[in-house]
């Protein structure tokens, strides 16, 4: 693990009296389902679902990979989608830089980042895609809703195993604003520090 990430880990480790009970509700179904499939030795895929794709379901798709390394719960796979395909947003890609990720950029509209946490993980592939393409599971997954708009507007969601809403707060309403980087940031390590604490209880 990168020595920035491990750095993040530890104070987001420590702070987990920050999440609230109501919060702590709503990690509990993600708990019980990662639970449930080590027990019975089965893959452990986590499908994060966002409208457009490109900041809190990617987000959380790369802390769910950093937490399942830092506790090394084996057989975890994360994945990403939205109801549309957009692209992976600068703001919330700079978020995680600041954090230590390491992240190539290839060139395009919506390139494939390769976003590195760890000299000896396999990086996180994050590219803005609907729900349903070919690079997500079409069946034995938990499909995770972040964002109160995809789970409305998605109600039906083949082959998921479980729907468990996750919602956070789109930190694109600081877009344009002497806050923006701030607000990224924030949303960025809450739904790390959610996340590390789901693994933390397996």
């Amino acid at each position: 693990m990168f020595i920035t990430i491990k750095n993040t880990i530890a104070q987001l480790e420590k702070d987990t009296s920050s999440i609230t009970d109501e919060r702590k509700k709503m990690l509990s179904p993600i708990i019980n389902y990662i639970k449930d499939k080590k027990s019975a030795n089965l893959p452990i895929q986590l499908h994060f679902i966002c409208t457009h794709n490109s900041r809190r379901s990617h987000l959380a798709q790369i802390w769910a990979s950093v937490a399942a390394h830092h506790y090394a719960v084996p057989s975890v796979a994360t994945f990403s989608g939205g109801t549309e395909a957009t692209a992976f947003n600068p703001n919330a890609i700079e978020a995680l830089e600041s954090l230590g990720f390491q992240i190539e950029k290839p060139e395009g509209e919506n390139p494939k980042y390769l976003v590195h946490f760890s000299e000896s993980a396999s990086p996180v592939t994050s590219f803005s895609k609907v729900f349903d393409d070919n690079i997500n599971p079409s069946s034995n997954f938990a499909a995770i809703m972040t964002c109160s708009d995809a789970d409305e507007n998605c109600p039906f969601i083949p082959g998921t195993d479980q729907r468990i809403p996750l919602t956070y707060e789109d930190p694109k309403i600081a877009d344009g604003t002497p806050h923006e980087k701030m607000t990224y940031q924030k949303r960025t390590l809450q739904i790390g520090r959610e996340l590390l604490y789901v693994f933390s209880q397996v």
